[in-house]
């Protein structure tokens, strides 16, 4: 079985640690993108952010705008698609054209929003997470994230993964809603690196494991064994000299050890231990 991601999550990277799975880790871009710029702000920031959009749009690109709600929401504070569109519309210059994109939408004007967008016809869209995969717009070069602390870290690397995916320059706002130090400095995981596998490591210890075998994605993990954080260059280096053992290897120490044989039949069905 192949597993693959841009960021895993906690759980992977745990069973990637304890060494239940072979990883392969590839860090470098295709030769003719840059690495995408980021920042962490504020909402003090919105209005240099707009100017910086509106340049952007001039220049030829595209924007994506992304807001944690599709519609305004009696027991959340945060921004939603539908108003946001109509305020851009009402703050960007006219010639911008300004389109929402969100999962309530039937597909069929789904599909002609973003073949639209595909095409250059749209400059700014207003979208929920529907485009967190499977979206490639190479003309696009700049993601702003409204309430990004809403998000986790693994989910903003994969939005974030929409821009950069052409030769021109692109940039990432990370948009605070609360600019607590806490959320400053987990978003702060984003606004210093580009490295999905750093991003999934520093998730790991923010929100623990949860379950190996279980359904559980996060949380903390009673550990029997190891510290999943302190014992990480151990537990691998346990996992590089199991592999090292042949079978053969393996029934030597049986046959000599009673006891090592008996522990390990409690966790297979090799008769011929």
């Amino acid at each position: 079985m192949l597993v693959m991601s841009a960021t895993p999550i906690p759980r992977t990277l745990a069973i990637i640690l304890y060494g239940d799975l072979d990883i392969s880790v590839i860090d470098v871009m295709p030769s003719d993108r840059l690495p995408i710029k980021n920042c962490v702000v504020g909402t003090a920031y919105r209005p240099k952010a707009y100017e910086f959009i509106q340049a952007q749009v001039r220049q030829g690109h595209q924007v994506y705008i992304i807001c944690p709600m599709v519609e305004e929401s009696d027991n959340m504070e945060a921004e939603n698609v539908t108003d946001y569109t109509d305020t851009l519309k009402a703050t960007l210059a006219p010639s911008i054209r300004v389109e929402c994109l969100h999962g309530k939408m039937k597909a069929g004007a789904k599909n002609d929003i973003m073949e639209r967008f595909a095409d250059g016809q749209i400059d700014v869209l207003v979208s929920t997470t529907v485009i967190e995969v499977g979206i490639n717009v190479p003309n696009a070069t700049v993601m702003m994230v409204e309430n990004a602390e809403r998000f986790g870290l693994a989910q903003l690397h994969q939005l974030r993964g929409r821009v950069g995916r052409g030769s021109a320059q692109s940039y990432c706002i990370f948009m605070a809603g609360n600019s607590s130090q806490e959320t400053m400095e987990r978003l702060g995981i984003l606004g210093g690196s580009n490295d999905g596998f750093y991003v999934a490591e520093q998730d790991l210890k923010l929100r623990g494991p949860g379950d190996l075998f279980g359904i559980r994605q996060s949380g903390e993990l009673n550990f029997a064994l190891a510290d999943i954080y302190q014992d990480a260059s151990i537990l691998r280096d346990a996992n590089e000299a199991a592999a090292a053992y042949t079978k053969d290897d393996i029934l030597n120490m049986c046959k000599k050890y009673e006891g090592l044989r008996q522990r390990i039949m409690a966790y297979t069905d090799d008769i011929f231990l």
